[in-house]
């Protein structure tokens, strides 16, 4: 007679299991990992002959009539709403306890970020000149993207000093606060000031139960999924949200020396972003065709050649430079552990512009043509920026060997 399948896998087996898999999803490594291969499943995928099935499924539309949107916007108006909630987490993380706690450690990193900000728009603006709808495509090169950047950055360079580490992450995490605030201002369409105004008021409802210690997810959760619902139906993008009730999220130490709030909404959340959010919006938004003649079309497109240029070139310009300048006019230092070639890796890396960067893609170009061509200069770019930084790292791995063996 057969065992039940319970009889076989024991049930603690799963729970196990499951508390392992949540663990790996909380390492910048396998959500980078697990993104990518979204990205490699969504690219065959749209690449095969059952492309039109692919186009189909991200076309889908999904809810209630008062609530209806396909499949692909639901990824990156929905499903990523939790992971710039999670960026909004680590501002303020950095904010509090991190380098943005001292002015004079989080001036290299945040003028480095500002600097990595301004070079790639320019540089893009200059490199579509003159094209259709350029203008409205000048921020795709400005974001960096920090799960699939700290991936690189783990495997290539796994003995990295940890300054380094919190320069990327403060770079790319000021990075994206940025990009929040150009999606808000540049991007949001026919704007409903009533439902601006509720879902404000829900926002800040959600920060006064935070500063008083209400710590019941029972609580947060309904005025969480409501601000969501009143900041999307306003015309700002609905992750402004995610990003602002991530930030008001308390990082108060308590007497009992429980999670805070803040590291109990990460432990929770951060599992379900890099394994479920990120690689879904990857997965509905990386879908192009890689064909000679579609990379073609990309290269001879200014406009998706500007953003190719904007990433590869800009962001380790504007990065590098700014970090330079800011050290050279005295405003930052340069950490003791930390080498201006540790920082020129970091600045090749951060043109790795994935998750907002096709966000702002989608947004500037709703045509599915020049969307596509974006989205193709997009993983282009990353590409290279990945190949190119891990050389870099793999160089100074080497260089810190030899002389640590002297």
């Amino acid at each position: 007679m057969q065992r039940p399948v319970a009889a076989i896998w024991p049930v603690h087996h799963t729970v196990r299991y499951s508390r392992n898999l949540a663990e790996a999803l909380r390492t910048e490594t396998i959500g980078g990992f697990v993104m990518l291969a979204a990205t490699v499943a969504a690219l065959a995928w749209a690449n095969s002959p059952w492309r039109d099935a692919y186009e189909s499924l991200r076309h889908q539309v999904v809810g209630p009539s008062w609530l209806s949107m396909d499949v692909a916007h639901w990824a990156s108006g929905g499903l990523l709403a939790v992971f710039f909630y999670i960026a909004g987490l680590e501002l303020r993380e950095e904010l509090t306890h991190g380098e943005l706690r001292n002015p004079r450690n989080a001036a290299l990193p945040v003028i480095a970020a500002f600097a990595g900000v301004i070079v790639p728009a320019v540089l893009f603006l200059a490199v579509s000149a003159g094209e259709a709808g350029a203008l409205s495509g000048w921020a795709i090169p400005t974001a960096t993207d920090i799960a699939f950047a700290l991936a690189v950055l783990a495997v290539a360079f796994p003995s990295c000093p940890a300054p380094l580490r919190a320069f990327l992450l403060t770079l790319a995490v000021v990075d994206d606060l940025i990009a929040i605030t150009i999606i808000a201002l540049f991007y949001a369409h026919g704007l409903a000031p009533l439902w601006l105004s509720a879902g404000i008021a829900l926002i800040a409802l959600f920060g006064v139960l935070q500063a008083r210690g209400v710590r019941s997810p029972w609580v947060y959760v309904p005025i969480a999924l409501l601000a969501w619902y009143c900041v999307y139906r306003s015309g700002i993008h609905a992750t402004v949200a995610g990003v602002a009730l991530g930030m008001l999220t308390s990082p108060r130490e308590t007497s009992d020396e429980r999670r805070t709030s803040a590291e109990q909404a990460d432990h929770v959340l951060r599992p379900l972003s890099a394994g479920v959010c990120v690689p879904l919006f990857a997965f509905t938004s990386a879908g192009v065709a890689l064909s000679p003649s579609a990379l073609g079309d990309a290269a001879a497109d200014r406009v998706a050649l500007g953003v190719f240029v904007g990433l590869l070139v800009g962001k380790f310009l504007g990065v590098f430079g700014g970090a330079w300048l800011a050290v050279r006019l005295g405003l930052a230092r340069l950490g003791s552990q930390l080498d201006w070639r540790d920082i020129a890796g970091a600045a090749v890396l951060a043109g790795v512009g994935f998750t907002v960067s096709l966000l702002i893609g989608g947004l500037a170009y709703p045509d599915a043509a020049q969307s596509e061509r974006v989205t193709t200069a997009v993983l282009v770019a990353s590409l290279f920026a990945s190949a190119l930084a891990t050389v870099v790292f793999r160089v100074r791995v080497r260089q810190r060997a030899a002389v640590a063996a002297e």
